[in-house]
């Protein structure tokens, strides 16, 4: 029987097909164990070796390793012999030792290695391969006595067998993912209108939310302190608002309310009653109006860092049980680039409804407070400490068509997002033989990298941070990599002159 791997064909040292010993080289490269089994006078012959495949083991090749194993009966030997950079070893020797156990992954069940926190699928266990194999540990290459070690190996290896055992072909399972992972509480978002922000905050809920029980039967799709921008907090037309799915007449309803300090009726709480009037505790005489007391606070001092306004009572909300408490819970404004910004923090947040509803609010309050000043509205932040979609009813189907309108723009081929970090200029200094990139912002050269390859000038780019977009790092890695061709063909030419 003949080896045939399943996976990762071009990554194999094939020796002798019919061989029956496998040298798993976990991180070393496999020409310098070739080389260590080579000094060590160990039969190389494609035709008379016992060695068939040669192959490293990095830190996710396992299942498919198990997979090559399975489909080749015939390797009853596996030797380990190389540097282990990531536990390939212990996770190796870990499931034919100890086994799998079940766990979770990204929301779904999966198994993974007992003792480790390595994740597999599960399909294959250490009992599909009937204590066939014989796993040494030959330690790695620097050890003492390295070279003896791979002699007692192989001078230690009974007579090969006839192999009759049938192939087995596993297939590969894709994970049942409910999301994809990221870390919940890193999301920022930012954006130029209220609705280009909705999208993508819908977008990174529905990717990357984690399923929580809140109890009661309820479900959330939730992420942790997300933080959104607004550039150009403006109301957008009634036409952009409809086509997805809201009314500018709604929202201005909204607007109205949430500068009201009357508290509605059958409410237990109402913002604009909380930002003008609550914190009177009923006097009169008080001022009560936070607002008011902003406005004043900001003529006084235009640069004052002191306007900060918390809606949330902690004697009422907290320490006392009672129905109905604020989900918004601070404003603060600052002046920032001669422009009045304001961040608004939220307790919770409903994605799919509440969330454009009450950026719309915030644009009233802002404006409000920024004609009464006489300053130019700036952008608006939204902190949303838990923010989550509802997946009971539509929510899940309404969040899908929202990513699904969200991704046919971007694969617009007109879709353009500038990064606010700047652009860059790459060309190719032929005398002295260097890619060069320039890095600019509104015309002005700002930095000059300059390296002798493409991987050069990405690790001086990651240092400092110079690109914050995605896509925009993906197009700029795009020119390099033309820059390094032109300069290698420019090398070569010069080479012949």
């Amino acid at each position: 029987m003949e080896f045939i791997p399943l996976y990762y064909q071009d990554k194999l040292d094939l020796i002798n097909p019919e061989g029956d010993v496998g040298i798993v080289t976990l991180w070393s490269p496999i020409k310098v164990v070739k080389d260590h089994v080579a000094a060590a006078h160990i039969d190389l012959d494609p035709s008379t070796s016992r060695i068939a495949v040669i192959g490293t083991l990095y830190g996710e090749g396992l299942p498919e390793l198990l997979r090559n194993l399975l489909y080749n009966p015939q390797l009853n030997h596996l030797l380990l012999f190389g540097v282990d950079l990531g536990r390939s070893r212990e996770h190796l020797l870990g499931f034919f030792q100890h086994g799998l156990e079940l766990t979770t992954c990204l929301g779904a069940s999966v198994h993974q290695i007992v003792g480790t926190l390595h994740k597999m699928d599960g399909a294959i266990q250490p009992w599909d391969f009937h204590d066939r194999l014989n796993i040494v540990d030959g330690g790695t290459p620097a050890m003492p006595g390295a070279a003896a070690k791979i002699i007692d190996f192989f001078a230690g290896l009974p007579p090969q067998k006839v192999m009759v055992g049938e192939r087995r072909s596993i297939p590969m399972p894709t994970l049942a993912l409910t999301r994809f992972p990221s870390d919940p509480r890193s999301h920022t978002i930012l954006a130029h209108t209220p609705m280009e922000a909705w999208k993508e905050l819908i977008f990174r809920l529905y990717r990357f939310g984690h399923r929580v029980d809140l109890g009661r039967g309820e479900e959330r799709i939730e992420l942790q302190t997300v933080k959104a921008t607004i550039l150009h907090p403006r109301e957008e037309s009634d036409a952009v608002l409809r086509e997805h799915g809201f009314s500018l007449g709604q929202f201005q309803e909204y607007q109205r309310r949430i500068l009201d300090s009357e508290l509605p009726p059958n409410q237990h709480y109402g913002y604009g009653h909380r930002l003008r009037r609550y914190f009177g505790h009923g006097d009169p005489t008080r001022n009560a109006d936070t607002l008011a007391r902003a406005i004043v606070m900001l003529r006084d001092h235009a640069e004052s860092r002191h306007v900060y306004i918390a809606l949330w009572d902690t004697a009422r909300d907290l320490l006392i049980p009672n129905e109905g408490h604020p989900c918004l819970v601070s404003l603060f404004f600052r002046k920032f680039d001669q422009h009045l910004t304001l961040t608004a923090v939220f307790r919770t947040h409903n994605a799919l409804r509440a969330w454009p509803e009450n950026v719309y609010g915030l644009i009233a309050i802002q404006r409000h407070v920024s004609q009464a000043v006489a300053m130019v509205p700036g952008a608006i932040t939204l902190i949303s400490h838990s923010i989550s979609i509802d997946p009971q009813g539509n929510g899940l189907d309404r969040a899908q068509a929202i990513c699904e309108f969200r991704n046919r723009e971007r694969m617009d081929s007109d879709y353009f997002k500038p990064d606010p970090h700047g652009d860059f200029l790459v060309s190719v200094d032929e005398e002295q033989a260097m890619i060069v990139v320039d890095h600019r912002f509104e015309g002005q050269r700002l930095h000059r990298y300059s390296g002798q390859s493409a991987e050069a000038l990405e690790r001086q780019l990651a240092a400092d941070l110079a690109l914050s977009d995605i896509a925009h790092a993906l197009y700029l890695g795009r020119e390099l990599g033309r820059a390094e061709a032109r300069l290698q063909k420019h090398r070569r030419r010069s080479e012949k002159t």
